[in-house]
């Protein structure tokens, strides 16, 4: 999809939002505790070499992504030392290219790494395979489930020390976001009786992601996941307060480009969902759901000239329309999230409009919308 630079509609990244975020939760961390930034999915749709940069001059040591290309675009972008640990399963037939990259992948069965091993052997790689063994204590995604699995595996990996390195140990805890912490409680359970298979433990062991950095104190672990907070976003949506103060970072401004008066009677957008009831003063906005501004928002309210004006009819694929309190210009900005005039729209409530969290909303943006750092 070709990026729209010849229309004024943007995500604006805030540089400095996303450092001091960082640096809050940095702050909060004991001396022996790295914290590695969460960049997948271009960094939340923030930019993820841009963002990688800024994690590093805030202060942290390594990066998380979900997918080796993610991986491989920080490399080729000048992180050549930092650890990059990729989050989910990695095919071993790319293992010229993990060793080639120099890159920390995530290991799930013990076939995984005797077949690494085989490949290593056989093409004569270079660079040890780093790895980071997943524990499934109760998320159901990846990782051994079992002592006997972590056994097997760590007398496997211990008789191969050679070709391949065991860097890390990590799990991933399915509600720390929330106010209940039953559930918690049994997966930390298991990963401590899981962490007992282990004679010597790794460079590092993590346990933590957002959440769970923010609302629980662990112990055994060195290393963090810091991933949605980074981003100024509060991980379990409003349940729980932050204990930092997070700062939003992106922004998606645009700009009216018609307005007209509309006579009574008149419907407005696809299917005629809105029909004018008097007079009114009608806008149209240059994105749409081909940018990732979901048809569910109608009815939701944007910032024009500092009013709250709601979105009328359908969101079509390129445009939506607004009611307008009075004839404006072309040209007048509208603020669809962040702030305009002294008020603001967050991304949470974009999410509550579709029912959804502010994870998949910020995802969902269209690379047709440029990305501005400030």
């Amino acid at each position: 999809m070709v990026v729209g630079r010849n229309r004024n509609a943007q995500l604006v990244i805030d540089k400095s939002a996303i450092y001091d975020n960082i640096s809050a939760e940095i702050n909060r961390l004991d001396d022996k505790t790295e914290m590695f930034m969460v960049v997948k999915a271009n960094a939340y749709n923030h930019g993820a070499v841009q963002v990688a940069q800024i994690a590093k001059a805030a202060g942290a040591t390594g990066f998380c992504v979900a997918i080796l290309d993610e991986a491989i675009q920080l490399r080729e972008a000048g992180f050549v030392d930092e650890p990059i640990l990729v989050l989910g399963i990695t095919d071993v037939e790319d293992l010229p290219l993990i060793s080639k990259y120099n890159i920390d992948v995530t290991v799930s069965s013990v076939e995984w790494v005797k077949q690494a091993n085989q490949v290593f052997e056989d093409l004569k790689l270079k660079n040890k395979i780093k790895m980071f063994l997943a524990l499934d204590t109760g998320m159901g995604r990846v990782g051994l489930q079992t002592t006997n699995e972590v056994d097997e595996f760590l007398e496997f990996i211990n008789s191969k020390e050679n070709n391949l390195l065991l860097d890390g140990v990590f799990t991933h805890f399915s509600t720390a976001d929330g106010k209940n912490t039953d559930y918690f409680n049994f997966q930390y359970q298991n990963f401590e009786k899981l962490m007992k298979c282990f004679k010597t433990k790794p460079r590092y062991v993590s346990v933590a992601n957002s959440a769970t950095s923010l609302w629980h104190k662990m112990t055994g672990s060195n290393m963090i996941r810091f991933g949605v907070a980074a981003y100024g976003l509060n991980p379990s949506g409003t349940v729980l307060a932050s204990p930092i103060a997070l700062k939003p970072a992106m922004s998606l401004t645009t700009e009216l480009v018609y307005t007209k008066q509309v006579q009574p009677g008149r419907s407005i957008g696809y299917g005629a969902t809105y029909t004018v009831a008097d007079d009114q003063w009608i806008g149209t906005v240059p994105v749409g759901y081909a940018d990732g501004v979901r048809r569910s928002m109608q009815g939701f309210k944007v910032l024009v000239d500092g009013h709250l004006c709601p979105i009328v009819g359908r969101v079509c694929m390129d445009q939506f329309m607004v009611k307008l309190p009075y004839k404006m210009n072309p040209g007048t900005e509208v603020v669809i999230f962040g702030k305009q005039a002294g008020k603001e729209i967050t991304l949470q409530q974009v999410a509550d409009q579709c029912g959804t969290i502010h994870y998949e909303i910020a995802c969902g943006f269209t690379e047709r919308l440029p990305r501005v750092y400030k």
